[in-house]
């Protein structure tokens, strides 16, 4: 390649480095120029389910753990909505422990977004063996969720 045909080849490649950040620019502007147009956007109602910043409903969440502070915990996954106790021993009954889980299953305030699921032992000859929940628990248990879940979305509403 000689001298001349190299400075053209340099040119051109200037050319069409210059041209396309050039297009870059110009499609950069045109994006952000339609970002800001819509003054009529609706406002934001903060006690909406959806506006979290975890992965379930923030209301749902905070209930099951403010039901369940008197366990301990083993698990807390607030992205996959999991927690899980470890086993509780009431002192007035200590022959007798419990564990539960409660999965959140949506990002919405609603009954079918939470499940939860008990365990119990009872203690028979120095050992736990495992022995039937009652289904009133488990239902008195999501019910005392629920009913703190909207609570604290009633609380949030009011504020603003």
């Amino acid at each position: 390649m000689n001298g001349s045909n190299f400075h053209q080849a340099n040119s051109v490649r200037t050319t069409l480095r210059f041209a396309g950040r050039a297009g870059l620019i110009v499609l950069a502007a045109l994006a952000l120029s339609a970002c800001g147009g819509n003054k009529s956007r609706p406002k934001a109602d903060l006690a909406a389910s959806r506006i979290t910043t975890i992965g379930v409903n923030s209301y749902l969440w905070r209930a099951s753990l403010d039901t369940l502070s008197f366990m301990p915990l083993v698990q807390t996954d607030s992205n996959g909505g999991v927690i899980v106790t470890d086993w509780y021993a009431n002192p007035n009954n200590p022959n007798e422990r419990m564990k539960v889980s409660v999965t959140i299953l949506d990002q919405d305030l609603r009954a079918d977004a939470l499940r939860v699921a008990a365990s119990r032992q009872v203690m028979q000859n120095g050992t736990w063996v495992d022995a039937p929940v009652q289904a009133a628990t488990v239902q008195k248990l999501e019910d005392i969720i629920l009913t703190r879940a909207r609570d604290l979305r009633r609380q949030a509403s009011s504020v603003n």
